[in-house]
């Protein structure tokens, strides 16, 4: 991506907020680089140069700015093929900062070969994705040294450091500080909770985006209450809760301390599920008219990808309260038990393996039909095998087509779980029945031919559509 060194400057100096997170500032006088949000002395044009990247900035020898603080900087979307495929490998780097990842490893994810994925890396980033994830960890664990009470061993692990003397050395090779240095006067207590605050580019729609979770919370896994959404997590062999409030340009998220090994992978999952790096602009540019009255609508995604898919199968030719309370009686029986905070939160969504391993008639005697039980089981066994992956990293079109070729799974469904656990922006389930009765009833083809002119936004074009219709039934025909 090439950047215009003059509009760059012209953002920095105003402060302008859409540049957030696309632009990186590093000035030469001082060595630091910021965010073009940043509020300190506007520095001279002659010592300041300009990045796509955080990583690029760090690569060019700049330090983060600890006033704007480059790790909050909100994320971005992906509007093109290139794009999208650079864009999913580094959620995965996000998602997975502690695991050890190979660019190999990463491009095969996403269906490219590593030499793709370094050149695509290159145009969207402007570094390699080594360089990427160097400084991915380092801002994470930046950020976990300032926000939390976190031993200084537990940010190593968590950041993906493996010990805490390669990250004392990695601060003072690239930070030139320790990190205790961070450490301020006051920090909260880990028995409060460990709190972050995740970024997006307004307008955001929050009440509308949780009053569309809240009609499909899963009893006892998920819940909205108090305007605030919460629910329970299983990740990597570890077990907590989350709760999501909004805050000022920013969501406010508090995770359990059971969950600090695993904070990358928590918060990339609260990104997707809110839709934090949606571009609203562009997606109300292409959309036009249909989107003027909601311009701070989001996709929801879906935190747990297996999760979202067993609900999108129990929800097939039914409403979306009937789905509702088969999925909490699905998650009631097979899930495992937990305490949290509140009582009505008290069980964490079972998992791939725990699912593949449940015969037809144990899932059937909770009020499900035989076949879509057989269609859960046969989805969870992909899921658990690697066979299939259902989050954002997935390469799209060879995933619709192997859900599509599990019996019982047809375009809807494959469309709806792309929509939502692939956080595909260009998903369309054009059979639903409320798109098509927003459109005037019209056919299927119909509705198809009529979506072209909403490319690449076509799911946001199907939250609007549902909106305009007041609650959303999200049944096929």
């Amino acid at each position: 991506m090439e950047l215009d060194p003059d509009r760059c400057y012209d953002a920095f100096t105003t402060h302008d907020a859409r540049f957030d997170g696309r632009v990186f500032v590093g000035v030469s006088s001082t060595g630091i680089y910021c965010r073009p949000v940043c509020r300190v002395r506007t520095p001279r044009r002659t010592v300041c140069s300009f990045y796509v990247s955080a990583a690029a900035a760090e690569a060019a020898g700049f330090r983060p700015c600890l006033r704007c603080r480059p790790e909050l900087a909100p994320g971005l979307s992906a509007m093109d093929a290139s794009a999208t495929l650079a864009h999913a490998a580094a959620g995965l780097i996000d998602a997975h900062l502690a695991d050890d990842l190979s660019v190999t490893s990463l491009a095969g994810k996403v269906g490219i070969t590593d030499r793709h994925l370094r050149r695509l890396f290159r145009e969207q980033f402007g570094v390699a994705p080594a360089d990427y994830l160097r400084t991915r960890r380092l801002l994470l664990a930046k950020r976990l040294l300032t926000d939390t009470a976190l031993p200084v061993t537990e940010v190593a692990a968590a950041a993906g450091f493996g010990s805490l003397r390669a990250l004392e050395s990695a601060f003072q090779r690239n930070y030139r500080m320790v990190p205790s240095a961070l450490r301020g006067k006051v920090r909260q207590m880990a028995g409060d909770g460990l709190h972050f605050t995740l970024a997006y580019r307004p307008p955001f729609d929050f009440a509308r985006l949780i009053d569309f979770l809240a009609g499909r919370t899963i009893l006892g896994v998920e819940q909205v209450a108090e305007g605030e959404y919460r629910r329970t997590v299983r990740l990597d062999g570890h077990r907590g809760w989350l709760r999501v409030r909004p805050g000022k340009t920013a969501l406010v998220v508090t995770l359990s301390p059971s969950l600090s090994a695993v904070v990358p992978a928590v918060l990339a999952g609260v990104r997707r599920l809110f839709d934090l790096d949606a571009d609203p602009l562009a997606v109300l540019q292409a959309l036009g008219p249909l989107a003027e009255a909601r311009p701070g609508l989001r996709l929801p995604g879906a935190f747990d990808g297996i999760e979202m898919a067993v609900r999108a199968v129990l929800g097939q030719q039914i409403t979306v309260k009937a789905a509702r309370t088969l999925a909490g009686r699905f998650a009631a029986a097979f899930g495992e038990p937990i305490e949290t905070p509140w009582a009505e939160l008290n069980t964490c969504f079972p998992s791939a393996e725990r699912i593949a391993d449940l015969s037809i008639s144990q899932i059937a005697e909770r009020g499900v039909i035989s076949r879509r039980a057989e269609v859960i089981i046969a989805l969870a066994a992909a899921v658990a095998e690697a066979r299939l992956m259902l989050s954002p990293g997935a390469p799209v079109q060879e995933t619709i087509a192997q859900l599509q070729a599990l019996p019982g799974i047809g375009p809807w469904t494959a469309h709806y779980i792309a929509m939502r656990a692939l956080a595909w922006p260009d998903a369309y389930p054009d059979g639903d029945y409320g798109v098509r009765a927003a459109l005037g009833m019209c056919s299927t083809r119909e509705a198809r031919l009529q979506a072209e002119a909403w490319r690449p936004w076509r799911a946001y074009a199907v939250m609007h559509l549902w909106a305009s219709l007041g609650e959303a039934e999200e049944t096929p025909s």
